[in-house]
């Protein structure tokens, strides 16, 4: 059975790791403060990435979590840039069925990470679909998951999520992404884009 809590795994720019712009770890230390138990890793590289996801597949905590850069089509560590979907996704899926995925990350949860990460049976993705800089991030998923563990402390539903998602896209003016599974729809899936024009 999984287990309700959050698995975080965070990669960032050497300027960043100079300037401690942990948000994965402020993020771990704000989940401590309200009574969860969440497992955090820092990673340098995929191949870490990899071994770690692992380890998340073997927890068997139900909401992972990534920090790092990216953009509309990969997703950076430390000393590997441009790590494309079909990659991320050939070492994400495995561990991903009935889970849910939160992206920290600018410009990645959007329409080509869903098509590659859906069909895993993921439950749902979500993240901006923009720019967001560290102390909006910071703010962004410290409030969503406290909301979320407010509503729910064992099992999340995908409405209550959208809720909190378009509460706070409206909040912190931060444009958020959520695709979430659906048998209704031919793709597998289905989603909303919080803060559009």
């Amino acid at each position: 059975m999984s287990k309700p809590d959050v698995f975080i795994i965070e990669s960032l720019a050497f300027a960043d790791e100079n300037e401690e712009f942990f948000e994965g770890r402020i993020l771990s230390e704000i989940l401590r403060m309200i009574g969860k138990s969440p497992i955090y890793y820092y990673v340098r590289t995929y191949q870490e990435l990899d071994a770690v996801l692992n380890r998340f597949g073997e927890s068997q905590y139900r909401y992972l979590h990534l920090s790092c850069h990216g953009d509309q089509d990969s997703i950076d560590t430390t000393l590997d840039e441009a790590i494309r979907f079909q990659e991320l996704g050939r070492i994400l899926n495995p561990h991903l069925k009935s889970r849910r995925l939160f992206v920290s990350s600018c410009e990645v949860v959007n329409e080509q990470l869903a098509e590659v990460v859906m069909p895993s049976g993921c439950r749902s993705i979500a993240g901006p679909t923009e720019e967001v800089r560290f102390a909006e991030a910071a703010v962004l998923w410290t409030s969503f998951y406290h909301l979320a563990f407010l509503q729910d402390h064992r099992r999340w539903k995908g409405e209550k999520l959208r809720g909190i998602l378009g509460d706070l896209s409206i909040l912190l003016e931060i444009k958020l992404s959520y695709y979430w599974r659906s048998r209704s729809s031919l793709r597998g899936y289905k989603w909303e884009i919080f803060g559009s024009d």
